[in-house]
């Protein structure tokens, strides 16, 4: 008990304390961008954001509290924090890559991604000491990931649907029929965003829908049931984006 009275310092609580300052202020900071993008049907919303905000700050502000790492035991750190939080970072983000996937418009794993890296931002504060904002970091990632979904899906916002289409043998698929039908769905077509492929005498369109208001634009099952009864299609795929 005598070895953790080193981390309940007055001065070590207080430099818990603005650090936690520091990391509430990333988070919000960070989903207020985020909003914009999730708002706009884009695969990085307010969780990723927002985790990646406040673990660099996280990472950032307790580099200022040197003198207080490891219960301030030590006078002189010997070793570069900078280096220090530089290779940790490096080695979580090859992993963070591994684990995001990408299939055409759908973008799988970018929470996960981020989540991992937040954590080796609690396991560095919790490794020099500063245990209060490592548990204020966990507890803010938690509820970031388990609240803020529902929060993202009931704010005003866009959604982006990957969309294949097979057409029949000798039809000549349109874009701007297709544009104009998911207009009067609710959907903007991403022309950019276009593939054509030919195989088998058939083509095959794949390419992303915007729901300008997702609140009101037509459901994927909708969407689904009204392209069973065109003629010219032979086969379509509709996912929403994941990320």
């Amino acid at each position: 008990m005598y070895i953790f009275q080193a981390y309940l310092t007055p001065e070590i609580l207080a430099a818990n304390a603005s650090m936690g300052a520091h990391i509430l202020g990333a988070l919000f900071l960070g989903i207020l961008v985020g909003y914009e993008r999730s708002y706009k049907g884009r695969a990085a919303g307010m969780r990723v954001y927002g985790l990646v905000c406040m673990a660099s700050a996280a990472l950032t502000v307790f580099v200022g509290y040197a003198r207080f790492w490891y219960g301030g035991s030590t006078t002189e750190v010997s070793a570069d924090p900078t280096r220090l939080v530089q290779g940790i970072v490096s080695g979580i983000g090859f992993l963070c890559a591994g684990v995001i996937m990408k299939d055409g418009f759908n973008i799988s794993g970018l929470t996960t991604a981020a989540s991992i890296w937040a954590v080796a931002a609690i396991g560095v504060l919790l490794g020099v000491g500063f245990y209060g904002a490592a548990v204020l970091l966990a507890v803010l990632c938690m509820l970031s990931m388990s609240l803020l979904r529902d929060v993202e899906a009931k704010l005003p916002g866009r959604t982006t649907l990957d969309v294949s289409l097979t057409f029949r043998v000798d039809t000549a698929p349109s874009f701007e029929r297709l544009a104009a039908a998911a207009e009067a769905r609710g959907y903007q077509l991403l022309r950019e965003s276009l593939t054509i492929t030919f195989a088998d005498q058939l083509f095959v369109w794949r390419f992303g829908a915007v729901a300008l208001d997702r609140s009101r634009a037509a459901s994927p099952a909708l969407l689904a049931q009204e392209l069973s009864s065109w003629e010219d299609v032979g086969g379509f795929a509709i996912a929403p984006q994941r990320h």
